[in-house]
This record gives structure tokens, C-alpha cells and sequence, in this order.
């Protein structure tokens, strides 16, 4: 039976590879179309945002405040022009920390207390807190990809008509398939 951090990691896995996948349907050119004055974020918003705070929540994660004064989130909201190198750079930073400070953790963390804004919590509670968050804005990501492609979008779900098939193939209900089989769809599209 797969360990209780294993299986969060697996989930953190398949929403990193969702959110890759939904970016790689992006045109450069779309990845600052939003309007943050009235609450659409565009895809350079988002991944400040979620950079952003992996970072702060899981740098010294066991040992510091997940939200360091270093960070300036009200600023991950703000509009923002850049690069696909810059916009992946800001992604995987966020993602390097929190996988780099859940390598380590066993099921025996998950009792302990960090804190995060002052305020106390078992570390199991902080990581679901977290995934959920994570999943709230990757799938902010996907919709917002989707919109853009529309009839070109390339699904990373199961398509409309084949939930048979898919359920005859139940290996990728598994998280890490899961997440495997995005990557593979990704690199077979390149």
C-alpha cells in the first residue's frame, strides 16, 4: 500500500504535468491575455502565482512560515509580459522546491505543526491544503488554454466518447500513469 506523502505526491505529479500540458497549447502571445482589474488572470498571472507560493510554502518547509516575507503575492497578480522561457522558469522553480522538500517526508511527518501566516497546522492538513490549491489554479490554467484552443484543443482527460476504453485501462487512474501518460501526449504533439 502506497504510503499517505506518496500519494499526495503522486496527485501534486499529475497536476504539475496537467498544468505543462495546458501551457504547451498556449501561444506565446496569449500567455499575458487576461484582465486582473476585473478577475481574469491571464497564464503568466497564474504561474506567478502558483510559483510563487511553492515556493514560500515549501521552502524550509517543516522549519520556517510557509509565507516568508520575501514574497510579494499581492505582485503575482499584477499584469505581467514575458516569455515562454521566463514563464517556465518561474513554473518549475515552484514545482523544484515543493517536490525537492517532499522527497524527504515519510507518513511520520505528517503529525508534526508548521505554521503558515502565524497561524498552526498538521502537516497533512498544510499539504492538502496546498493541493487543493494547486488544483484550483491549474484548472483555472486548463479552462483558460481550452478557451483559447477551442476546437484545436488537445484533450487531457478522457475524450468525449471513449470512457469505455478508458475504463477498460484502469492503470491510468493511477496518479504517476496518470501523469506519464499527459507527458507522453504532450511529447508526441512536438
Amino acid at each position: 500500500m502506497p504510503s499517505v506523502v506518496s500519494s499526495i505526491v503522486g496527485e501534486f505529479r499529475r497536476y504539475k504535468a496537467l498544468g505543462d500540458a495546458a501551457l504547451a497549447q498556449l501561444k506565446d502571445e496569449e500567455l499575458d491575455i487576461g484582465d486582473p482589474q476585473h478577475g481574469t488572470n491571464s497564464a503568466a498571472i497564474l504561474v506567478w502565482h502558483i510559483g510563487g507560493n511553492l515556493r514560500s510554502r515549501f521552502t524550509d518547509f517543516l522549519t520556517a512560515d510557509g509565507e516568508k516575507p520575501w514574497r510579494q503575492r499581492d505582485e503575482e497578480f499584477t499584469g505581467r509580459t514575458v516569455t515562454r522561457d521566463e514563464l517556465f522558469a518561474k513554473w518549475n522553480g515552484g514545482w523544484d522546491t515543493l517536490f525537492g522538500a517532499l522527497e524527504p517526508l515519510t507518513d511520520e511527518h505528517l503529525q508534526r505543526t508548521i505554521t503558515i501566516r502565524g497561524q498552526s497546522f498538521a502537516v497533512h492538513d498544510a499539504l492538502h491544503r496546498s493541493l487543493a490549491h494547486i488544483c484550483y489554479h491549474v484548472g483555472q490554467l486548463v479552462f483558460l488554454a481550452k478557451m483559447f484552443r477551442r476546437e484545436q484543443w488537445k484533450n487531457l482527460s478522457i475524450p468525449l466518447g471513449k470512457s469505455e476504453t478508458f475504463n477498460k485501462n484502469a492503470i491510468h487512474q493511477d496518479p504517476a500513469s496518470h501523469a506519464a501518460l499527459i507527458a507522453g501526449r504532450l511529447a508526441n504533439e512536438k
